[in-house]
């Protein structure tokens, strides 16, 4: 159930399995589950039984786990024979050795070793975010309002990615989503595009709604959009950001990264965001780190958090230039 996530259809499935089960309850239809450890980034079915179990005590789930608890040093063999022996209990078939083994093996990750042989819940090893760490910038006791100074982050495609455009209040830095068009993976929709005029018109929502002090926006396949956001909103306020440019990006994901560890990021908590920002792994570049896909073809999608980016890194550029608080005056000619 590990596997079972948004991006595969592996929650429409277990939901229409759910239901039907529930239809025949009283018949005595019940549900397994069997999964190994879950990764807390990905929200899996494995995840959603284990919180609807253990954290809000639903009823009618009755949840079984073993798993070697504490820390254990994974180059001591012993430690680590005595966390396997722990994790599989009285299963007695079980290749005590041939785990340890491959536990030790120095090809095996440490997350691997702990979701998959100890049975521990773990984030990948190459995850961006750490969920705890994401979770605790949640803020939901001051929303975003119409007036609001705010930077943006723009980060387009036309079929296969997603678009997206996020904000980022000056004050205290605080990320929301404005739109997001993502392809839906729908066999009945095998042409879809992104609805341009939509996207068009939530940028200039954006300007009409609040103070919007810099964007940035990334050009592939909509420089001239851009362009023209420039001439109506000001080519001060509006600016090309390549993320291509692996040392400037570098910079602004670690700058990024940095500022959720220490709690100088904020967000209203939106599903969508915290998806693309948790889905997100790091690629090593000489410059640095960078955020990509786990795989070239996977279909969990990052681009969210690729605006998160540009919007915290044009908020930063906007009050280094003063905007913070400063009415801007048009200065109109007779």
């Amino acid at each position: 159930m590990h596997h079972w996530v948004e991006s595969n259809q592996g929650v429409y499935v277990w939901e229409t399995l759910d239901r039907n089960v529930q239809k025949t309850a009283g018949a005595g239809s019940r549900l397994i589950e069997t999964t190994n450890a879950f990764n807390p980034n990905e929200n899996s079915i494995a995840q959603r039984t284990f919180e609807a179990a253990m954290e809000t005590r639903a009823k009618g789930i009755l949840y079984d786990c073993r798993e070697a608890v504490g820390d254990v040093d994974l180059k001591d063999e012993a430690a680590v024979r005595a966390a396997v022996t722990e994790a599989y209990g009285e299963s007695h078939w079980v290749d005590v050795d041939g785990i340890v083994a491959a536990v030790m093996d120095p090809r095996t990750s440490a997350a691997v070793a702990y979701r998959f042989y100890l049975n521990r819940i773990q984030e990948n090893a190459d995850g961006w975010l750490v969920k705890s760490e994401w979770d605790a910038c949640l803020d939901t006791d001051d929303p975003i309002r119409p007036g609001d100074q705010i930077a943006l982050g723009f980060d387009g495609s036309l079929r296969g990615d997603a678009t997206g455009l996020v904000g980022c209040r000056l004050r205290d830095g605080k990320l929301f989503v404005i739109g997001l068009w993502e392809n839906p993976r729908d066999p009945q929709q095998p042409d879809w595009e992104v609805d341009v005029l939509a996207v068009e018109a939530a940028v200039q929502r954006a300007f009409d709604t609040y103070r919007v002090e810099w964007l940035y926006a990334d050009p592939p396949y909509w420089q001239e959009a851009i362009g023209r956001w420039a001439i109506a909103h000001g080519d001060d306020r509006v600016f090309e950001y390549w993320t291509n440019k692996p040392m400037r990006m570098c910079e602004a994901t670690e700058r990024f990264h940095s500022a959720v560890v220490v709690g100088d990021v904020k967000h209203d908590g939106d599903p969508d965001l915290t998806r693309h920002c948790l889905n997100s792994v790091t690629r090593e570049v000489p410059q640095g780190l960078l955020v990509t896909k786990d795989s070239p073809r996977s279909k969990r999608k990052i681009d969210l958090a690729v605006c998160a980016i540009l919007a915290f890194e044009a908020r930063a550029d906007a009050i280094a230039d003063g905007r913070l608080n400063v009415r801007r005056r048009r200065v109109i000619g007779f």
